[in-house]
C-alpha cells in the first residue's frame, strides 16, 4: 500500500502516463499548453491592460453586488419589518463608502492577478506568443513574426474559435478535448492567440515526461509484484486457515472468530471507512503516516476476512449471522406457538403478524398482498380438494387419495382422511381375503379329509361282503393306510393350530446348525437316494451356533425337507447354504420344482395350499405354514421366494451369544 501511495504521489495521481506513447500525446502537454492559452486569453479578454483594471471596467455589477451582499450579511443592523432586498438597499444608501471600499478591493485584487499573470508569462523560457483582441496586443517580443512562429516544432493558433496546430501527433492526444473545452469558455469573439515552443523548451519537458513515465512504470511493476505476493499469501492463508494440517478436515475457530458474520462485515466496512478518512485527514503527510495507519487496519481486516473464509469453508456463512439467528429464533417461536396452538390461535397470529409484515414492506406492499392472495388461493384449492375427496370416499371410492402438500392444518386433515380411507380399504381387503381363505380352507379340508374317509367307508363295505381271506387282508391293509393318512392330516391340522396360537413351550439353547443338518440329512438318506437327489451343503469353516429350540428347529427343517421330497424334480440338485450375517445366521434351501409353479410366494404360504393345483400329492398343504409359525416362536424369520421353477426357502435365526 505504501509503495502504491508513493507511486501515486510521485506521478501526481496521473497513473495513465504509462499508456501515453509520447509527450505530444500526453496529458501534461495539454495542461501546460492550455494553461498558457488561458493566461493569454485572460489578458486580452478579462484584464486588457492596467488602465482598464484601474477604471474598474472589468468588474461586473453581479460581482460587486455579491461582494457587497457578503459584507452586509455581517452588518448588525437588520429590520424585520421589511424584506432582505429592502434592508440591503438601505445598507448601500447608508454606507456608500463601504461599497466603494469593496470596489477598490476588487480592483486591487485583479491588478495583482494581472501583474502576476504577466510575470508568469515572461518567466517561460522558450515560449513565443502573440495575443490580440483588436485593441490590445501582447507578445513575447516586440518584433515577432507570425509566419516565423509556424516554423517552430510546436505551434498552436486560436482564431475565430478555430484551433490549428502542428505537429500532427497532437491530434492523437486523448486529452485534447480538455483543451477544446477551455477554448469554448474563453469567449475569444474578436481575439486571436498564437503560441510556439522552442526546441530547448520542448526537450526539457520531454525529458521530464520520460523521467516521470519511467518512474511510474517501475513503481507500478513493484506494486504489481507486491500485490501478486499478497494475493498468493492470501490464497494460501484461505486454504490453510482453520486447519492444523492439509489432512485435517475439521475447521477450527478462535474465540474472537465467533463474531457474527454480518457484524464482521459491518466492522470491516467501518474499518475501511475509518482508513479512508484518516488518509484524507493526513494526506499532506501521507508517505510518513501510511504504514502507521495501514498496518493495524490490514491486520484487523485480515483477521476478520479469514474468519469469513472459515465460515465459508464450514458452510455457515449465512447461518452464523445475527440477522439469520434473530429471524430463526422469531420463526421458531412463532412456529411453536402456531404448531401447538389451536386453529383460533393460528388465525390470531396471522391477523397480528400480517399487518406488521405489510407495514415493514410497505414499499413493496403489492408484492406482499399478492403473495398472501396466492397462499390463500392454495389453501382454498386444498380445502376444495379435501371436500371433493370426502365426497368420493363417502360414495364408495375408498381407493381415492387426496393430494397432500405442505404441513398445514388442511394438509394434516387431508393426510388423516387418506389414512382413514387407506385403513378402510385395507380392512375391506382383509375381510374379502379372510372370506376367500375361509372358503378355500373349508373346501381344501373337506377334500383332503373326505378322500381317505370315502376310501375307508368303501373298503369297509367291501370287507363286509368279502369271503376270501386274501382279499380281506388286502382291504384291511388299504384301510390301515387310509386311516394313517387321515390321522396325519388331523395331526398336521392340530399342530398348525397350536403353532399359530403360540401354545407350544419353547426351550432356547445353543444349537450347532451344521451338526443338526448333517445328522438330519443322514436320517432321511434313504428318501434322498430313492429320489436320486444330490444335496450340496455349504457352510463356514468354523462352527455356527444359533439360539433356538432344537426340537422345534428340526421340526421346521424336517417340514422343508419333506416339502423338497414331495415337489423337487427327481435327479436334480438341492442346495443348502449356511451364512453368517452379523448377529444372525441365514439358512437357505434351494431346489427345482417338478411341477410348474404358477403361484405366488404369498399364496404358497397360505394353509392347505400346495404346489400342485390338482392336490394329487401326499402333502397336507400345512408344512410351510407350520415351519413359519415354529420359526416365529423362536424369534426367527421365515420367507420363501419363487423364480420360475426355482423354489427358495430362507430361515434366519439369531446367533448364539456367549
Amino acid at each position: 500500500m505504501k509503495s502504491f501511495i508513493d507511486v501515486v504521489l510521485s506521478a501526481d495521481g496521473r497513473l495513465d502516463i504509462v499508456f501515453e506513447d509520447n509527450y505530444f500525446a500526453s496529458r501534461s502537454f495539454v495542461e501546460e499548453t492550455g494553461a498558457v492559452l488561458e493566461d493569454l486569453a485572460d489578458l486580452i479578454v478579462k484584464y486588457k491592460n492596467e488602465e482598464h483594471i484601474l477604471q474598474g471596467r472589468h468588474i461586473t455589477d453581479e460581482q460587486l453586488r455579491r461582494e457587497t451582499y457578503n459584507l452586509w450579511m455581517n452588518y448588525e443592523f437588520y429590520s424585520t419589518r421589511v424584506s432582505d432586498e429592502e434592508n440591503f438597499n438601505r445598507y448601500k444608501e447608508l454606507y456608500p463608502d463601504e461599497v466603494a471600499r469593496v470596489r477598490d478591493r476588487l480592483i486591487k485584487e485583479d491588478l495583482k492577478k494581472y501583474h502576476s499573470l504577466r510575470q508568469r508569462l515572461e518567466e517561460y523560457d522558450g515560449l513565443l506568443y502573440y495575443a490580440d483582441d483588436g485593441e490590445h496586443v501582447y507578445s513575447s517580443s516586440k518584433k515577432i513574426d507570425l509566419r516565423q512562429l509556424q516554423s517552430y516544432p510546436v505551434f498552436l493558433a486560436v482564431e475565430n474559435y478555430r484551433l490549428d496546430f502542428h505537429p500532427e501527433e497532437i491530434e492523437d492526444n486523448n486529452h485534447l478535448y480538455r483543451l477544446l473545452n477551455r477554448f469554448e469558455r474563453l469567449e475569444l469573439e474578436n481575439g486571436k492567440v498564437f503560441i510556439a515552443f522552442t526546441e530547448d523548451f520542448l526537450n526539457a519537458r520531454i525529458e521530464e515526461w520520460k523521467t516521470a513515465k519511467g518512474r511510474t512504470e517501475n513503481g507500478l511493476w513493484q506494486v504489481a509484484g507486491l500485490l501478486l505476493g499478497f494475493l498468493l499469501s492470501l490464497v494460501y492463508l484461505s486454504v490453510t486457515v482453520g486447519r492444523k494440517s492439509f489432512e485435517d478436515k475439521e475447521v477450527h475457530f478462535l474465540p474472537v472468530e465467533k463474531i457474527y458474520n454480518d457484524v464482521n462485515l459491518v466492522l470491516c466496512t467501518s474499518i475501511a471507512v475509518l482508513w479512508v478518512a484518516l488518509i484524507e485527514q493526513l494526506f499532506d503527510n501521507l508517505s510518513q503516516a501510511i504504514l502507521l495507519i495501514t498496518l493495524p487496519v490490514v491486520a484487523i481486516g485480515l483477521l476478520l476476512f479469514l474468519s469469513l473464509v472459515k465460515h465459508l469453508k464450514k458452510r455457515t456463512l449465512l447461518k452464523h449471522t445475527l440477522l439469520y439467528r434473530t429471524a430463526t429464533l422469531v420463526y421458531d417461536a412463532v412456529s411453536k406457538v402456531y404448531a401447538s396452538g389451536s386453529v383460533g390461535v393460528k388465525i390470531i397470529l396471522i391477523v397480528i403478524l400480517y399487518p406488521i409484515l405489510v407495514a415493514m414492506t410497505f414499499y413493496i406492499f403489492p408484492v406482499t398482498i399478492g403473495i398472501a392472495a396466492w397462499l390463500a388461493f392454495k389453501q382454498v384449492k386444498l380445502f376444495n380438494s379435501i371436500k371433493e375427496g370426502v365426497e368420493r370416499i363417502k360414495s364408495g371410492d375408498i381407493g381415492h387419495v387426496i393430494p397432500v402438500s405442505g404441513n398445514g392444518e388442511l394438509a394434516t386433515l387431508a393426510a388423516d382422511i387418506n389414512s382413514i380411507a387407506g385403513g378402510l380399504k385395507k380392512a375391506v381387503d382383509n375381510e374379502l381375503r379372510s372370506e376367500r381363505l375361509k372358503t378355500e380352507l373349508i373346501t381344501n379340508v373337506s377334500h383332503d379329509i373326505r378322500t381317505p374317509l370315502t376310501s375307508i367307508i368303501t373298503y369297509v363295505d367291501l370287507l363286509k361282503k368279502e369271503e376270501e381271506p386274501q382279499k380281506a387282508r388286502e382291504y384291511i391293509e388299504t384301510l390301515d393306510q387310509k386311516a394313517k393318512r387321515l390321522k396325519t392330516l388331523i395331526d398336521d391340522l392340530f399342530e398348525a393350530a397350536k403353532a399359530s396360537s403360540g401354545n407350544i413351550p419353547v426351550n432356547i439353547e445353543k444349537i450347532d446348525m451344521v451338526s443338526l443338518l448333517t445328522q438330519g440329512l443322514g436320517e432321511v438318506n434313504d428318501k434322498i437316494e430313492a429320489l436320486e437327489l444330490d444335496f450340496r451343503l455349504s457352510h463356514p469353516r468354523d462352527k455356527v451356533y444359533v439360539a433356538a429350540d432344537g426340537k422345534l428347529l428340526w421340526r421346521s427343517i424336517e417340514n422343508l425337507l419333506s416339502n423338497i421330497f414331495k415337489y423337487a424334480l427327481k435327479g436334480s440338485r438341492v442346495y443348502i447354504d449356511i451364512e453368517e450375517q452379523g448377529n444372525e445366521i441365514l439358512l437357505t434351501f434351494k431346489n427345482i420344482s417338478a411341477n410348474e409353479l404358477n403361484i405366488s410366494a404369498d399364496e404358497l404360504m397360505e394353509r392347505f395350499t400346495r404346489g400342485d393345483e390338482s392336490r394329487s400329492s401326499e402333502g397336507s398343504g400345512l408344512g410351510l405354514s407350520i415351519a413359519k409359525s415354529l420359526i416365529d416362536l423362536q424369534q426367527g424369520k421365515f420367507s420363501i421366494q419363487i423364480d420360475g421353477d426355482l423354489f427358495k426357502a430362507m430361515v434366519t435365526m439369531p446367533k448364539y451369544k456367549t
